[in-house]
């Protein structure tokens, strides 16, 4: 049956809300595996930019006696070329990390706020999510 519309209003900020905060977690999420992943590729570009003599040119000891410009430019040229395999991996682990933790399907459909139904729940399977309640786990995202 549907709701009244002081329910079905209150209903949709808490649907809203939810859905915003499985949003902001999956970016969080995302944030940490990228950022850690990618640290290598991070510190390997930057130290060659920080010792090249026509970027940022530090005094620093590192770059007067081990690092000149040709070593520079060869951890500028390896940084980037490390990227894209870490790139790679990464997106692969957050998509493994987030299909185990069911993230894609804790957002909820907006038509609970509109029609009486189910309350949500702590589900084995789910977690608070219920709509992953009858989730078939050998369902592939790329079928």
């Amino acid at each position: 049956e549907p709701r009244s519309a002081w329910c079905c209003l209150a209903w949709t900020l808490l649907i809203v809300t939810m859905n915003s905060l499985v949003f902001v977690m999956n970016l969080l999420l995302l944030f940490v595996i990228f950022t850690i992943v990618l640290l290598p590729t991070i510190v390997v570009v930057y130290f060659g930019f920080q010792c090249h003599s026509r970027v940022l040119h530090s005094a620093a000891h590192y770059c007067k006696s081990i690092l000149d410009d040709n070593s520079s430019s060869a951890l500028i040229i390896l940084g980037f070329v490390i990227m894209s395999p870490l790139i790679v991996a990464a997106m692969a682990i957050y998509c493994s990390l987030a299909r185990r933790l069911h993230l894609f399907m804790c957002f909820q459909p907006y038509s609970k706020a509109v029609y009486k139904g189910e309350k949500w729940g702590w589900y084995k399977e789910g977690g608070l999510c219920n709509c992953a309640k009858g989730w078939n786990t050998q369902v592939k995202a790329w079928v």
